[in-house]
């Protein structure tokens, strides 16, 4: 009677014992040759915590430092600039401008990067305007001359002075600039600084400013 009960293989009792312990599925990494960590969890990896709440801790802690890291960065050296979205305004005499971080104060074109600081927080002096001018300058602060290698704020263009030298910030085909303005004379000019408008108020002065002369003759003065 003996004889005629099925024995199983040794091997075979041994994996079942295994698969009771173990069950499939469920530990992988047990199957593939690693340890199993106290509290039920398998080391499947050199960097992984033994518990959950070491590895919380451990991401807290490191928020946190970086926190400090950065809190000490901006009181050390201050906000970070907003230069680089620098935005363009019209200034009260109608020129080009420059907008404050304020968001309300707006000063000329030419008040930038002048060695004087005119914005409250100085921004029109930061070192991300001003290491590579004309460069570094936002396109609309700049205006160029007839000559490529000269240059001038855009609020200098078409105000009557002959900024660029050769009267290419305010005379045609370079720049279109309007009419003379009511307080302006229009002659060929004899002065350097002036173009093709002089000031009225140097009308009838008995000095020659314009070629023609018109400046003593005909111009009707102030």
């Amino acid at each position: 009677m003996l004889s005629s009960l099925h024995t199983a293989p040794v091997g075979e009792l041994e994996a079942e014992d295994m698969n009771k312990i173990f069950p499939k599925g469920q530990n992988d990494c047990i199957a593939a040759g690693t340890k199993a960590l106290p509290g039920g969890e398998a080391g499947c990896g050199p960097l992984c915590c033994s518990r959950r709440g070491a590895c919380l801790s451990a991401f807290l802690l490191l928020l946190l430092a970086t926190l400090a890291a950065l809190i000490a960065l901006v009181t050390t050296r201050g906000l970070p600039s907003r230069t680089p979205g620098a935005q363009a305004c019209t200034t009260l005499t109608n020129r080009t401008g420059f907008l404050c971080r304020d968001q309300r104060s707006c000063i000329p074109a030419s008040g930038v990067c002048d060695g004087v600081r005119t914005c409250t927080h100085g921004e029109d002096e930061d070192e991300s305007l001003c290491r590579d001018v004309p460069h570094s300058l936002p396109r609309f602060l700049v205006a160029h001359c007839g000559d490529p290698a000269s240059w001038i704020y855009s609020d200098q263009k078409c105000d009557g002075t002959n900024n660029c030298g050769d009267c290419s910030d305010e005379e045609s085909p370079v720049t279109v600039c309007p009419p003379c303005g009511p307080g302006w004379w229009r002659c060929p000019s004899t002065v350097f600084i002036y173009c093709g408008c002089i000031p009225r108020r140097l009308c009838r002065d008995r000095v020659q400013h314009c070629s023609d002369w018109s400046d003593e003759y005909a111009c009707p003065g102030p």
